[in-house]
């Protein structure tokens, strides 16, 4: 049975972030330790059921919320200072110091989805990850976006985002339906993303190289964000690991769609989540590979 622990973990500001714990037995004792990155904008409980299927399989998963969403909430988001890169330098920082200095002999793994994949790069301790999955990771260049719907889809998000976070002091995304509510700055950090991730500052991509694990990172051909071109653009940071760029059609599936979100849907329990397992268990992939990277060697 999956036992699942609410707690609250600091983040190195000492901002409380909410968190929970999926394992099994009676104790979380893991030798494997798997951190599940949530998209932009997108509850850390919509994770919740592969959290529990890596439970089932061994794992002391964790999913948690960044500052300003679901858990994480603050009062109020108008007062929230935050930015993408407080998710990642101070929130997933202090989550993976957490996972490290509570399970020091485990293996660290850690699943990022869309924004998710960029959060490790911007961690001072992401040399711990041993392994470091990712799904339609990119961090949202609009001339990344899918072709047939780029024009519709910077009006939203690089348009009318800008502008209703602007009057509203918040993007209200739960009132539009589109997202959860996000504090200020992350909305203007989306909004106007540059083609490089070190635009304005240079430091926010120091720490990128410092991950020496390997990557597999999944790009799906129905996924607007998620982009082959979006994808790599990501990648190329990450030098100091090994890297492994496979794609996935819904026809492989005999699916008509996935999209950006659907992977981590139960229905893909017994064929795309055990595709994951494998490879956090061996390195092993079934899927194409598009294209690999080795890892820099050191001068």
């Amino acid at each position: 049975m999956c036992i699942e622990s609410p707690i609250q973990i600091e983040a190195t500001d000492g901002y409380l972030l909410g968190a929970t714990l999926f394992y099994t037995g009676d104790a979380p004792l893991p030798g494997r330790i798997a951190i599940v990155n949530c998209a932009t904008g997108v509850k850390a409980a919509y994770y919740a059921r592969y959290a529990r299927f890596l439970a089932e399989h061994g794992y002391l998963a964790i999913t948690w919320d960044y500052r300003g969403i679901g858990a994480s909430r603050a009062d109020s988001l108008r007062r929230l200072r935050a930015a993408k890169y407080d998710w990642g330098s101070k929130d997933f920082e202090g989550i993976l110091q957490w996972a490290a200095d509570n399970f020091p002999d485990g293996e660290i793994h850690v699943v990022g989805h869309s924004i998710g994949g960029v959060m490790p790069g911007y961690a001072a301790s992401n040399w711990r990850i041993d392994r470091l999955l990712i799904v339609g990771a990119q961090y949202a260049y609009w001339r990344d976006y899918a072709p047939a719907v780029r024009k519709r889809m910077f009006l939203k998000w690089h348009v009318l985002m800008p502008l209703l976070t602007a009057v509203a002091g918040y993007f209200p995304g739960r009132l539009l339906g589109w997202l959860e509510d996000l504090p200020a700055g992350v909305a203007r950090e989306w909004a106007f993303r540059r083609a490089a991730l070190e635009h304005p500052d240079a430091m926010r991509v120091q720490y990128f190289s410092n991950l020496g694990g390997p990557t597999l990172a999944y790009t799906i051909s129905d996924d607007p964000f998620g982009t082959p071109t979006a994808v790599k653009r990501l990648l190329h940071y990450y030098t100091g690991s090994a890297r492994t760029l496979v794609s996935l059609a819904p026809a492989d599936l005999h699916l008509k769609e996935i999209g950006h979100f659907a992977f981590f849907h139960d229905r893909f329990r017994n064929s795309l989540w055990n595709e994951t397992l494998q490879w956090l268990n061996s390195g092993a992939t079934r899927r194409r590979i598009l294209e690999e990277w080795p890892a820099a060697t050191a001068a």
